[in-house]
């Protein structure tokens, strides 16, 4: 399935003043609050079959409270031969934070990127058109999130798509290294020790291919391998979460984390383009 911008609603949100942003969700953060394993919303989750359209279905984890509005959305996608299993941990961890995320299975473990791209994308629309929370999602804040071949998808979904607010490839695989087209703020993470999709023949040469006046960042995890996005780190979900709600959300409160760049002993390298346009 491909993503209709018409039919999902998909828009570019105008930009907005911190002091008249209607997308704030939750209490001011702090350090504490974006590592915490549980942010400050309770959390239900969905299941949605495979039979579902266009996608393998998934896991739709969601605040329970209503009283903010409506949240902002991120698609995850797993890994080549990999299920929606290794990147559960990030349901509920971004969930309480003021998002609703979807981790979902491929229509096939082997799939490669711009089909898990298109899957990414077909899992935004079921999200926004038919799951049982749509009422919840605001269609216009959307990201996509994805490991490995998961994390080629998301660029490729996102280079496709440049409506979508964020995009995050972990250690992203992807035989395309030329993102010159990209429209989507854009946090590449790395890992310094990873065999299988080097730094140095994907997540750098992402990064440095895509357009200087983008809203891009390049987090390289120090002595982490391939399959650190795979499990609980602190490290990525605090940044990931000041990245969604940067630009899913336009929340300004999160750019203290992002820039100037961090002074952190768990990265190995941070590039950026601060300071954020988006």
């Amino acid at each position: 399935m491909t993503l209709s911008l018409t039919a999902a609603g998909l828009t570019t949100a105008p930009a907005l003043q911190a002091q008249d942003n209607p997308y704030e969700r939750g209490p001011n953060p702090t350090v504490a609050s974006i590592e915490a394993a549980t942010g400050p919303f309770a959390v239900e989750r969905t299941t949605v079959p495979a039979s579902v359209s266009g996608f393998g279905g998934g896991t739709i984890y969601y605040p329970t409270s209503t009283s903010e509005g409506t949240f902002g959305a991120v698609a995850i996608a797993p890994g080549f031969t990999e299920s929606q299993s290794a990147t559960s941990w990030y349901g509920p961890r971004l969930a309480s934070q003021g998002f609703v995320v979807f981790t979902i299975d491929t229509n096939g473990i082997f799939d490669f990127p711009d089909d898990r791209g298109r899957q990414l994308l077909a899992a935004l629309n079921h999200l926004v058109r038919s799951s049982p929370v749509r009422d919840r999602v605001d269609p216009d804040r959307l990201g996509v999130m994805g490991h490995s071949m998961g994390g080629g998808g998301a660029l490729s979904a996102a280079n496709s798509t440049p409506a979508l607010q964020a995009a995050i490839p972990l250690t992203g695989w992807h035989t395309t290294t030329n993102w010159a087209g990209l429209q989507v703020p854009t946090l590449v993470i790395g890992a310094e020790n990873d065999f299988i999709a080097s730094v140095s023949g994907h997540s750098e040469p992402f990064y440095e291919s895509m357009p200087p006046t983008l809203d891009k960042g390049y987090l390289e995890l120090a002595g982490a391998s391939h399959f650190a996005p795979n499990s609980s780190n602190t490290t990525i979900a605090k940044y990931s979460i000041s990245w969604l709600k940067r630009f899913i959300d336009n929340d300004t409160r999160y750019e203290q984390f992002l820039c100037p760049a961090p002074d952190d002993r768990t990265i190995s390298e941070y590039r950026d383009t601060c300071p954020h346009s988006g």
